[in-house]
């Protein structure tokens, strides 16, 4: 999308040159017989953004912010790591203000190798808590990713659960299913437990996952969602909002939700977020729409789109997500899912969890 609009301006521009060359002087009209024109207001220049986000969540979000502000953004799609590698090529030369991801994991990961800048912004520190954004100003979160505990309702209630660590008790034996390892959901929670507990801590509670496992890991939350509804294991940990597209479609679907209490550390909770990139061709225009996506015009569309939760405190939230209650979500930094990420991969290799 980005590269043929590039070409259809270069295209425009280029036939404006010949125009403008091809002509005679002589047979201009002389400056001083020329019609008065008002002189016209440039539009601002377009914001280019790189996003993991599927067209489809951020195409409605974008275009509520060219109608409030008048600037237009282009964008290209792409997974977390092919977007970083692009960035970190382009160097100097990238057409993109904007990398916008999914997971504190990615962004960290994008931050340490260099390709997003920090930024001094009075509007997102005030509307972002400190633990949902890089301590230099690199990223910031704009929708909260609450991953967290499910189970058949039709066996269980809430009532029978506790934390996450307790899904690792012998009395979860061949119940409990886990998406795989290779997700960064799954890596980031491990790595903010191993900040919670230590690594000999946390490999006990991994360890203790994989005893229990009723079927392999499943590739994805929503076939994890989908083998309770069938039957195949009670309990689950998934991000929210795969629920709640499923319960979009199918109200009476046999998953509850289950939030772990402040007593037992919280609901893990992750962002979708963004940062302007080092290089960026309209850094001006990238904190606007930054800004924008943090305060009261963007939070209850980005959030809400896909089923997550605002960061921004007293935005509407969903109706599928306001039914699902209050949660207690774990306060610690964020930072550390990046930080510890590589601990954790090697941690859950080393337990069996694949």
């Amino acid at each position: 999308m980005l590269d043929s609009k590039f070409a259809r301006v270069a295209a425009m521009a280029a036939v404006v040159l010949l125009a403008a060359c091809g002509g005679d002087a002589d047979d201009a009209p002389a400056a001083a017989d020329a019609p008065a024109e008002a002189t016209a207001t440039p539009a601002p220049e377009a914001v280019v953004v790189y996003s993991s986000r599927g067209e489809q969540l951020i195409s409605p979000i974008f275009e509520a912010f060219t109608q409030s502000t008048g600037i237009t953004v282009e964008f290209v799609t792409d997974d977390p790591q092919p977007l970083i590698a692009r960035l970190r090529a382009e160097g100097a030369n990238t057409p993109a203000s904007v990398l916008l991801t999914v997971d504190a994991g990615n962004l960290w990961f994008a931050a340490e190798q260099g390709v997003l800048a920090s930024t001094a912004s009075e509007a997102l520190e005030t509307a972002i808590p400190e633990y949902l954004r890089d301590p230099d100003g690199r990223w910031f979160g704009l929708s909260l990713r609450a991953r967290t505990i499910v189970y058949d309702s039709r066996e269980l209630s809430a009532d029978d659960l506790v934390s996450y660590e307790d899904l690792a008790d012998p009395k979860w034996k061949g119940r409990l299913c886990l998406r795989t390892s290779k997700k960064v959901y799954n890596q980031s929670l491990v790595a903010l437990m191993i900040a919670r507990h230590g690594e000999e801590r946390t490999e006990e509670i991994v360890r203790g996952w994989v005893d229990n496992l009723a079927m392999d890991p499943t590739s994805n939350d929503t076939r994890l969602l989908e083998a309770i509804a069938d039957g195949r294991c009670d309990v689950g940990v998934v991000n929210t909002y795969y629920l709640g597209r499923l319960q979009r479609d199918n109200a009476e679907l046999p998953v509850g939700l289950y939030f772990p209490a402040a007593e037992v550390g919280g609901v893990h909770v992750n962002v979708s977020g963004a940062g302007i990139v080092a290089n960026a061709a309209n850094p001006e225009g990238a904190q606007q729409l930054l800004e924008w996506l943090a305060g009261t015009g963007g939070q209850a569309l980005f959030a809400g789109l896909n089923y997550e939760f605002p960061i921004l405190a007293g935005t509407e939230n969903d109706p599928i997500v306001e039914a699902w209650g209050p949660y207690s979500p774990s306060d610690q930094p964020l930072v550390d899912a990046g930080r510890l990420q590589a601990d954790a991969v090697r941690l859950m290799d080393r337990a069996g969890y694949r």
